[in-house]
């Protein structure tokens, strides 16, 4: 959860990888984490949401979108719980004491790219042929 926190979290999947049950896993997970693994994600999610509201010039709908968010809804009232501030009140306090803002377009290539822009892998060559 901590390699892949903006896919969707497949719990059964998650539950199969560690050898328990679905429900076994939430209160194993709950037990030593103090939170249930939905929680832990979404805390980790808007700790990167935190990070890019700071850092990169993106709207709130974009970063809620990149770190795994479907509901802009959602996202800004788990945001505002967890800080105290809603997205755009936590950008207003805290840009301008750091770096200058990085580009849109450059947050976006570093989280994977743009949606629907995936190409195609390239064909293998071997070493030897010719351009």
């Amino acid at each position: 959860m901590d390699r892949d926190w903006a896919e969707p979290l497949d719990l059964d999947a998650v539950a199969a990888h560690a050898g328990y049950s679905r429900f076994h896993f939430v209160r194993a997970f709950k037990a030593v984490y103090g939170q249930t693994p939905g929680q832990y994600l979404s805390r980790r999610r808007i700790e990167r949401a935190e990070e890019l509201l700071r850092s990169a010039n993106l709207s709130v709908t974009e970063i809620c979108t990149l770190v795994g968010f479907s509901s802009l809804g959602t996202f800004s009232t788990r945001f505002k719980k967890q800080t105290g501030l809603t997205p755009s009140e936590y950008r207003a306090q805290h840009v301008g004491r750091g770096a200058a803002l990085i580009p849109g377009c450059y947050a976006l290539l570093w989280a994977g790219g743009f949606p629907g822009n995936e190409k195609p892998p390239a064909k293998q060559r071997n070493s030897e042929e010719a351009d």
